[in-house]
């Protein structure tokens, strides 16, 4: 990996104007563009974005304006927030944020020699600009070309407006074998790299390489960030040799189970109306669009999977379920809606009639009547749980009867509260013609074989080794360097005076010492302690946090010259006495070694460092 001044990076940009633009941009309000935040006392929490876990230990603060997770030690401001979130560099960050508050930023294109990924890295963005290009290929031959033409009037009568083709950059690719192989061949981009996201196909025989989707109206499918890492191609007319959609593969930077179509798109309208709608296929999303619904997302391909609901959960409490209304898509909505339900996200099911998709139902009922018939009126989950169980079911049986109560009463021992509970058994009494005092009693039955089930799994649990983790204390070394390193992100003359001195690095840890080394060269280009600032110039994360975590530590501004010199004493002491213990082991090495006078060499050296220790 090529290594860079991180300042020499960022100097393309006016310091005033970064500034500008990170006081301008309220920590919490961009933080919540990505994730959902919950006041809590002073501070923000939320789910972290960057580990998984259940239990939010994600904190933001208004009056410092960071942000730092307890569990997995990240952290930083507004701009690195960007950067980790996006995973882009700092000017891009620093342009995105511009954009938001309305103050234009010019970045200058990088140099290949300045490129600072990892090589996993670079092939991921190559295989996205692979993507860029051929979205913008596609696109360009269905507005511009005559070949486009058959293409651009399907969709027209299918009530694709020109704004919305141009939104989602819809395309066309040609029925030929090379024509967008030819174009990445010109543009420079190994085929074998560009087959293995998914573009083209690589043949066994020779390694060439042809397009792979060829004759289809051509739907870009992006990531959170807005970069297309996919396609879906749909044919034109019916085949009965084709199937109607083509999917790009699985690739290193397309994965099915994670990816929501047009979440990029709908994420400030999800976070503005507090709910998302799921539904099973981005053409359906599309004719929501149309209709005028932006908080609209769709798996891609996919049943809805956890890594799924991570991300919902990042983001909303609350989720509208909108599948098709044919029997697999009742089946597909429950399985998402327990799924949701216990992640403990609020989920609803919007129920379309008739067994009609949502792009159906829009057709032939009207955008108006889908957004407030269907979209506007959800039915709450165990609503819809019991509709689907009583599909199907004939009340003239006691059989189907008896089994309807059963499903309906397994529901409600897990995911209700004693009101919910009371109005569900009395509807289903009504429904039914059982007693409420029966159905009550089966519940109760139910709630008390859970009971026993729970209790034996406890039991059993007792005699199971747990691992437990906790979170690494920090010893008095590591509290030194941290106390000493944040008086030095606070105040210039503190490096200034560890300079004067004759020690090369005051710090025990390598990772202390890369911290400081930087800051000195921060330094030598600032007149003025900025901890943010210079945060925002480590590229390593590790570097960054280590920083951020020694910023907030608490200092006495009154005592803070007494507080460095008492760091730089521990620290001084500390390292003569890991000296000491070096050469005790090197003594007893070269004795066994018998190397006698290299062992009374060090024996000596031993003692004279002793008496220094007990000095200090």
């Amino acid at each position: 990996m090529l290594e860079i001044d991180g300042d020499e990076m960022t100097q393309k940009i006016d310091e005033q104007k970064i500034e500008e633009i990170r006081s301008s941009s309220d920590i919490v309000d961009v933080i919540s563009d990505y994730m959902h935040l919950t006041k809590r006392g002073r501070n923000w929490f939320g789910l972290c974005p960057f580990h998984h876990e259940q239990s939010p230990s994600f904190s933001v603060s208004t009056d410092k304006q960071i942000f730092h997770c307890f569990g997995c030690g990240a952290g930083g401001n507004v701009i690195t927030f960007v950067m980790d979130i996006e995973q882009i560099a700092f000017p891009d960050a620093v342009a995105k944020l511009g954009d938001r508050v309305g103050v234009q930023v010019e970045v200058a294109p990088k140099r290949e020699d300045e490129e600072v990924q990892s090589p996993e890295g670079q092939r991921h963005r190559r295989m996205k600009e692979a993507h860029q290009i051929a979205a913008e290929y596609y696109h360009h031959m269905l507005l511009h070309t005559e070949d486009g033409e058959e293409a651009l009037q399907y969709l027209e009568d299918r009530g694709f407006s020109q704004t919305l083709i141009e939104d989602y950059q819809i395309g066309y690719a040609l029925p030929t074998w090379d024509g967008l192989t030819n174009l990445l061949t010109a543009r420079g981009f190994d085929l074998a790299e560009v087959a293995e996201s998914g573009l083209l196909i690589q043949r066994e025989q020779d390694g060439s390489c042809f397009d792979r989707f060829r004759g289809r109206i051509m739907f870009p499918i992006r990531d959170e960030s807005g970069k297309t890492i996919a396609f879906s191609g749909r044919i034109i007319e019916a085949s009965t040799s084709e199937a109607k959609y083509m999917n790009s593969p699985e690739s290193p930077i397309f994965h099915k189970s994670q990816v929501f179509f047009n979440l990029d798109k709908a994420r400030a309208s999800i976070r503005k109306q507090h709910k998302a709608i799921i539904m099973e296929g981005f053409i359906d999303v599309l004719a929501a669009v149309r209709a005028g619904i932006p908080n609209v997302i769709a798996t891609m391909g996919t049943a809805l999977t956890p890594q799924h609901v991570t991300k919902l959960k990042r983001l909303v409490e609350q989720v509208i379920i909108c599948y098709d209304g044919d029997g697999a898509g009742w089946e597909a909505a429950k399985r998402a809606g327990e799924l949701l339900q216990q992640s403990r996200i609020k989920a609803e099911v919007a129920v379309l009639p008739e067994k009609l998709d949502p792009d159906d139902y829009v057709k032939q009922h009207g955008a108006t009547s889908f957004k407030e018939d269907i979209i506007d009126k959800p039915h709450t989950y165990i609503a819809f749980v019991k509709m689907h169980a009583r599909r199907g079911k004939n009340f003239q049986f006691d059989n189907d009867k008896m089994q309807y109560v059963q499903e309906v009463v397994d529901l409600l021992v897990h995911n209700t509260s004693p009101l919910e509970r009371d109005l569900y058994i009395r509807q289903l009494a009504d429904e039914t013609n059982l007693s409420e005092e029966a159905i009550l009693a089966t519940l109760r039955q139910k709630e008390s074989d859970e009971a026993q089930r729970s209790k034996r799994q406890q039991q059993k649990e007792q005699f199971t080794p747990v691992v437990v983790t906790h979170q690494v204390k920090l010893n008095a070394t590591d509290r030194a360097e941290r106390r000493l390193l944040s008086h030095m992100l606070h105040n210039v003359s503190v490096v200034d005076r560890v300079q004067r001195s004759t020690i090369q690095s005051p710090f025990i840890h390598d990772v202390f010492t890369a911290v400081y080394i930087r800051l000195i060269g921060f330094y030598e280009q600032h007149d003025r302690a900025d901890y943010q600032r210079f945060i925002e110039q480590l590229e390593d994360i590790e570097l960054r946090k280590i920083a951020l975590e020694s910023a907030i530590v608490e200092r006495d501004p009154d005592h803070g010259e007494q507080e460095v010199t008492d760091c730089l004493h521990y620290l001084n002491k500390e390292r003569l006495r890991q000296e000491i213990e070096q050469k005790q082991q090197l003594a007893i090495e070269a004795e066994k070694m018998n190397d006698i006078m290299k062992a009374v060499t060090l024996a000596e050296e031993v003692r004279k460092l002793r008496i220094t220790y007990t000095s200090m």
